[in-house]
C-alpha cells in the first residue's frame, strides 16, 4: 500500500478540490483500495455472466472505485455529473467519472442512509474523532469493516507523512535579511578589534 499505486494521487486530488480532511481522504482512499480489489483503478464488479446476472441489481451492477450499484444510483450519479450512465454504464470506468462519484458520493451521503439521515464522511470522521469501522456504513454495512479501517489507519499515516492537512501558513524559518547580516558582520569586527589585538604575539 503506498500513495503511487494507479489513480492514488488522482483520488487524492479530487479530495483537496472538495477540501476534504485528511482522515477522511484516508478512509476514500481505503474505500477504494478495498472496492478496486487493490488496483486503485475503476473496475467492473467481478464474476460470471451466470453470477452477475443473478444479482437483484443487473445490469447495474459495481462499477468504478465505489463499485456503485443500483439503477437509481447510476440515474443520481449522472443527473449530479450531466451524464447518462444508465444508457452508457461503461463511462463509470472512466478516471473522469469515477473519482467525483466516489468523492462526491461519500461527502454527501448518496449510497447509505438510516433513520437518523445519510451515512456520510462527516457524520463519521470529523477534526475530532476517525470512527473508520463506522465509516464502512457510508458503503455497505458493516461487510469488512475492521479490515477496511486498517487500510483507513495506513493511509491516514501516508498523507500525514506528505504533508496532507499541515496547516498552510505556518510560519518557515528565514535567512537574516541583508541589513541584520551587516549589522552583524560589523558588531563581530568591533569585537575582534577591541579584544583580538589582546591575543596577538
Amino acid at each position: 500500500m503506498d500513495l503511487k499505486r494507479g489513480d492514488t494521487r488522482l483520488i487524492i486530488d479530487a479530495c483537496k478540490a472538495k477540501g476534504v480532511l485528511r482522515n477522511q481522504c484516508a478512509y476514500v482512499l481505503a474505500t477504494a483500495y478495498h472496492e478496486t480489489a487493490h488496483t486503485m483503478k475503476p473496475i467492473a464488479e467481478m464474476g460470471s455472466q451466470q453470477y452477475l446476472r443473478s444479482k437483484p441489481y443487473w445490469p447495474f451492477i459495481g462499477r468504478g472505485y465505489v463499485q456503485i450499484t443500483w439503477e437509481a444510483n447510476y440515474k443520481k450519479a449522472g443527473g449530479k455529473l450531466g451524464r447518462d450512465f444508465v444508457k452508457n454504464p461503461d463511462l463509470l470506468l472512466q478516471a473522469k467519472y469515477a473519482a467525483p462519484i466516489l468523492v462526491i458520493g461519500m461527502i454527501e451521503g448518496w449510497f447509505a442512509g438510516d433513520k437518523r439521515g445519510r451515512h456520510t464522511l462527516g457524520r463519521h470522521i470529523t477534526l475530532s474523532k476517525s470512527d473508520f469501522i463506522g465509516a464502512r456504513r457510508i458503503i455497505n454495512g458493516t461487510d469488512k469493516a475492521a479490515l477496511i479501517a486498517s487500510y483507513a489507519q495506513k493511509y491516514d499515516d501516508l498523507l500525514l507523512l506528505q504533508g496532507y492537512g499541515v496547516a498552510a501558513g505556518k510560519p518557515t524559518p528565514k535567512p537574516a535579511s541583508a541589513p541584520a547580516a551587516g549589522l552583524l558582520a560589523a558588531f563581530l569586527n568591533l569585537l575582534k578589534r577591541l579584544f583580538g589585538k589582546g591575543t596577538e604575539q
